[in-house]
């Protein structure tokens, strides 16, 4: 049981890291929050499609590593390379801070249809997507084992959380997203949760 709740802690927690990034998809639902338009909508399409795209590379990359044991070691060594650039560029924020902020402005979605459309687009044209929850989050669950699917269920349910909290928190958030030192810590955090991760995983292999 100890062992499973840390695969699910460790899946939520780097989840959460790859996540929580200034981008246009975070952007979008922030926006559609405070315009309380197609919120639920919204983030549903966010969080059911990271859960679809973590159980693709948790059961690819899984059965990859299972048929060829020899596969990890590859796996390992890439997934915590990439994962070392993703710390380097997050500290870097941290060092060299822009005046970019996660903002609410920009044209309103118009219509359900349209948002829903527009949320789609952003969220499974975006190449990084893929590299996150497919190959990332799959790598990293791979090294778990039989409980590469408690770490991939962690992994979702941050997603879930954070588009929640940012959808129908996006009043209170907005403000406090607003400020670019909130993201400094935030870049501080994922930094920190990145390099340990490739490191480890890098370790391991």
């Amino acid at each position: 049981m100890n062992h499973a709740l840390t695969a699910l802690a460790a899946g939520f927690g780097t989840g959460l890291s790859l996540i929580v990034a200034i981008g246009a998809q975070n952007a979008f639902v922030l926006r559609q929050g405070v315009r309380r338009d197609a919120v639920l909508a919204v983030v549903g399409i966010c969080a059911l499609s990271d859960a679809l795209l973590i159980s693709l590379g948790v059961g690819g990359v899984g059965a990859v590593v299972v048929a060829w044991p020899g596969a990890l070691t590859g796996v390992g060594l890439i997934g915590g390379a990439f994962l070392l650039c993703y710390g380097v560029l997050a500290a870097r924020r941290v060092l060299r801070p822009a005046a970019s902020a996660l903002r609410a402005d920009g044209e309103a979605a118009g219509s359900r249809r349209r948002a829903v459309l527009t949320c789609l687009a952003m969220t499974w044209l975006n190449p990084h997507v893929y590299l996150d929850t497919v190959f990332l989050l799959g790598s990293l669950a791979a090294d778990r084992g039989a409980l590469r699917w408690t770490f991939g269920l962690g992994a979702a349910l941050a997603s879930l959380c954070w588009f929640a909290a940012l959808g129908f928190g996006a009043r209170l958030l907005g403000r406090v997203l607003a400020r670019p030192s909130a993201w400094r810590v935030l870049d501080g955090l994922i930094a920190a949760t990145m390099v340990t991760l490739g490191v480890t995983l890098m370790a391991g292999a």
